[in-house]
């Protein structure tokens, strides 16, 4: 007679909200991250100097991802990042084409130039 009811998600109320948030707003956009791996293949790029340390981020900023935009506290956790199905996939898709852009939104919505199509006559 009793027991939990069947359609109910105990599952979704394990994950912090907070920790959502956080993640949802600390990383970067897809196309920032595009464009800064654009910016490392291109020819003419030279290296930074190693990071710089920074006291608020873990692993003193020292281990990071940059398809994922993420700092990591050591070297073997970052190194199993690497190996995870997350990272896998963010490579797959920093591999293919540009991710969408602000002006690919906008054209999309109607707000770009009007287009009234050819002039017919000039005079």
């Amino acid at each position: 007679m009793g027991g939990k009811c069947p359609h109910r998600k105990v599952k979704k109320r394990r994950y912090s909200h907070k920790q959502f948030r956080r993640d949802k707003f600390e990383t970067k956009g897809d196309d920032a991250v595009y464009d800064e791996l654009k910016k490392t293949t291109d020819p003419d790029y030279k290296p930074k100097a190693p990071l710089p340390l920074d006291e608020d981020l873990p692993g003193m900023g020292q281990y990071y991802c940059l398809h994922c935009d993420r700092y990591f506290a050591n070297v073997t956790v970052r190194d199993e990042h690497f190996k995870t199905k997350k990272h896998r996939k963010r490579l797959k898709i920093m591999a293919g084409p540009a991710p969408h852009t602000q002006l690919d939104a906008d054209l999309a919505g109607g707000m770009g130039m009007p287009d009234n199509g050819p002039k017919l006559m000039s005079m």
